[in-house]
């Protein structure tokens, strides 16, 4: 097999990790210690990743993007990642949804919502989707209960949906410019035959941002409460077709973008615990010499690189277009178990001593335990399940 990167891929590898090395990494620890959830996030840093078309990468090029594949999208996301985990996020949960406004947006839609958003440094997106009462439940919802899911209630009116409920939790919550947001509009179905997507400005009348979320990591991250009280969407908002809005939600690049993030982050503490047990001591037997040390070393490379392998994997067969690839959906369960076992082994190597805490290792300790509320859980191994024995 050939592993090479091709010229494109290289030169996006090396431009992300230019910037991640001069721009994010001298700002990632002042960022993640600032007190209030609302101040952590610094539009400077996604204005200059804009610039160099960080957060517009993944948009077609037939519509003025840059087009580039699934393999150079998880070298670039792991490499700002090395850098700060969660700056990587707010890039590319922009591709995320770029994906799908170029797949499953009308010409109209494109041209009101894709051309501001290549137009703008500041034009970021979210999904909302988890609500305070439906987690799991709306990413594989029991077929014998019709309640089970969303609560968001979208009612149509003439050429208007009215919007009511909440969403918690959401990605670039307070921030964010558009929003693709999942409703229930028949609430007499179950919510895979009830659902629509529906594409909502931060401008909207009746819709508002709530909290932000103070969490012990993905500071910079900013996931906030979404309030809907009579919000009005125009029925030219709908993403696809009503109660279709499962058909739209699909695709396997959120569990590529976690876990390529994921890899950056290991990689961060491998390099991070290679250069500690190299620095000599002041006084007694080198950090590298003690056999634990070596063996927590070994062990965190040896878990990198098959995560590496992994997400390089599905990345190769989602650019091939194997998006029914269960590799899609067990990749990210893989680098939920391996951030935060890498993670804790830097830690453990940092603080030999007892007594010390190293305030990088700290932070992605914090940033690994994230993993363990994305989707990276039980539900996404039974979907594997259920995909193997089709």
């Amino acid at each position: 097999m050939d592993f090479a990167l091709n010229e494109d891929e290289r030169a996006w590898q090396l431009k992300a990790r230019k910037f991640a090395h001069e721009e994010i990494r001298p700002i990632s620890l002042q960022r993640d210690q600032i007190p209030d959830p609302r101040h952590t996030w610094d539009w400077e840093i996604i204005k200059k990743g804009s610039r160099l078309g960080l957060r517009t990468a993944a948009v077609p090029k037939k519509w003025g993007g840059h087009g580039i594949g699934f393999v150079t999208q998880a070298l670039v996301m792991a490499e700002l990642a090395k850098a700060d985990s969660a700056i990587s996020k707010a890039f590319s949960q922009c591709w995320k949804w770029s994906h799908l406004i170029a797949e499953f947006c009308t010409p109209d839609q494109k041209e009101r919502f894709l051309k501001p958003f290549l137009a703008d440094d500041t034009y970021v997106l979210g999904s909302a989707s988890t609500e305070p009462n439906s987690g799991s439940d709306h990413r594989l919802p029991p077929d014998d209960d019709l309640k089970a899911g969303f609560r968001l209630r979208a009612e149509r009116k003439g050429d208007e949906w009215i919007l009511n409920g909440e969403k918690c939790f959401i990605a670039n919550g307070s921030v964010g410019k558009l929003f693709f947001v999942s409703a229930r509009t028949d609430p007499n179905v179950r919510m895979r035959e009830g659902t629509t997507l529906l594409m909502v400005p931060s401008d909207t009348p009746g819709f508002r941002v709530g909290k932000v979320f103070n969490k012990s990591g993905w500071r910079f991250y900013q996931n906030a409460e979404l309030i809907f009280e009579n919000a009005r969407v125009p029925h030219a908002n709908v993403v696809g077709e009503v109660n279709g809005g499962f058909k739209t939600r699909g695709g396997s690049f959120g569990d590529l973008e976690l876990a390529a993030n994921a890899l950056g982050v290991c990689e961060a503490a491998v390099e991070m615990a290679m250069q500690h047990v190299k620095t000599p001591p002041p006084d007694g037997k080198p950090v590298i010499e003690h056999q634990v040390i070596q063996l927590k070393l070994s062990e965190m490379h040896m878990l990198t690189e098959a995560l590496r392998s992994y997400v390089m994997r599905v990345a190769w067969e989602m650019d091939n277009a194997m998006r029914g690839s269960v590799n899609a959906l067990l990749v990210m369960n893989f680098s939920t178990d391996v951030i935060q076992r890498v993670t804790h082994l830097n830690m453990e190597i940092h603080n030999a001593a007892g007594f010390t805490m190293d305030a990088g290792a700290d932070k992605l300790v914090r940033d690994g335990i994230i993993w363990t509320h994305l989707a990276g859980d039980s539900v996404q191994r039974m979907k594997a399940a259920r995909r193997l024995v089709k």
